[in-house]
């Protein structure tokens, strides 16, 4: 008796095309609230351990390709928003994908030479190559019997799930061997999450022109948990280096930090220090008014910035004993993904709303995207870095 040969996941999975039309850009929440890539575009092996109570998070990278990088996301943040759209508009979905390696490019705002699509190919092999496992949106290993009282408190495991970023793609190439075409395959974890309206957000395409990496990482964690909140958040600078993954010293992390504050380049967020009495410094940060872009603030003699009787230089470590100078009440700590973080009451109907099911509407400005170099990325940082500092 012979054995009928197993179809391999494309044959099972309808093949979606992808829409031809300028989209806004869609990110997920998970992606953009935990340490999923490597910030640097230096090659990057060592693995990405996080927990935070049940969650728990391991990205391992194979020596061929690396580690996915925060850029390689972009590719990501297309497939989502190709997904949300078509199933807005009526069309049927599937984690089979088919595009052009074009239409991939100019949406994200990349070039579209011989050199670019070259980089294309090789962030696809890094998001197949690169896997994570998590607990993230995992039920639990053992749940509670239904006759244990509610107040049983035991810890109960989490399932781990496993997969890579890409299941597999495939590229045609015309008659003179030029790109033609890419097929590829979403994993299941992530198209979950982007059908799932409270999962997903709206981001300014003005993102994809941010060039460090430690602030395309930063502007994801401001977009995810502040939304349109007037009065903002804030995050202690250990917190943030945490959620990071960075290879980086802490003390490089924070001057990365400091700069990003100096030169406010998040699309529609402003952010600034504060320094409590003991000395402990908080990354805060509020929208700037709707529509508008972030301004550069004036370091000197701004309460955004200077912490009283200190060097008005963000880059100065401020004094154990010092205080701000802001006279306004502290912003509660955001020491994890607060559910109403996106919500902003008597909000106007183009503005964010609760994430518990209803459509999140706002579009983003459109700015134009300018891609360095790889290898000029370093030549306008500041001082050396160490490992994954952010590199542009």
């Amino acid at each position: 008796m012979t054995t009928r040969p197993r179809r391999s996941e494309r044959d099972q999975l309808e093949l979606f095309r992808a829409l031809p039309s300028d989209l806004a850009p869609r990110d997920a929440q998970d992606l953009m609230a935990y340490p999923f890539f490597s910030l640097s575009k230096s090659h990057r092996v060592k693995p990405i351990e996080y927990r935070s109570g049940e969650i728990a998070i391991r990205v391992e990278a194979v020596p061929e390709h690396g580690m996915a990088t925060i850029w390689d996301t972009d590719i990501l943040i297309w497939a989502a928003s190709q997904i949300v759209e078509a199933r807005d508009n009526g069309f049927r979905t599937s984690r089979l994908i088919a595009t052009t390696p074009y239409e991939i490019l100019t949406f994200i705002g990349r070039g579209t030479g011989a050199r670019d699509y070259r980089r294309l190919r090789a962030a696809l092999d890094r998001l197949q190559s690169t896997t994570v496992a998590t607990t993230l949106r995992q039920p639990p290993s053992n749940p509670r019997n239904r006759n244990e009282p509610a107040s049983d408190t035991r810890t109960t495991g989490r399932r781990i799930h496993r997969f890579s970023w890409i299941n597999e793609w495939t590229e045609r190439a015309d008659a003179f061997g030029n790109p033609d075409g890419i097929e590829l395959i979403v994993p299941d974890w992530f198209y979950k999450a982007v059908l799932d309206e409270a999962l997903v957000l709206t981001i300014d395409r003005a993102y994809f022109g941010l060039t460090g990496g430690i602030e395309r990482w930063l502007y994801r964690i401001v977009r995810k948990h502040g939304g349109r909140q007037k009065r903002g958040w804030r995050f202690d600078f250990r917190h943030l280096y945490v959620k990071s993954g960075s290879l980086s010293p802490f003390k490089r992390f924070a001057f990365e930090l400091r700069a990003i504050i100096q030169r406010q380049p998040l699309p529609g967020y402003t952010v600034f220090l504060e320094i409590e009495a003991g000395g402990r410094t908080l990354l805060a940060f509020e929208p700037a008014p709707c529509g508008q872009a972030v301004e550069a603030v004036v370091l000197s003699g701004t309460r955004t910035i200077v912490p009283s009787g200190t060097d008005p230089s963000c880059y100065q470590e401020p004094k154990p004993h010092l205080t701000s100078s802001a006279e306004s009440e502290n912003r509660p700590l955001n020491l994890e993904s607060n559910k109403e973080s996106n919500f902003c009451r008597g909000a106007p109907s183009g503005e964010n709303r609760s994430p518990t099911g209803r459509k999140e509407e706002e579009r983003g400005h459109q700015t134009a995207f300018s891609q360095r170099d790889d290898d000029a990325a370093a030549t306008n940082d500041p001082p050396a870095r160490n490992g994954a500092g952010g590199a542009s």
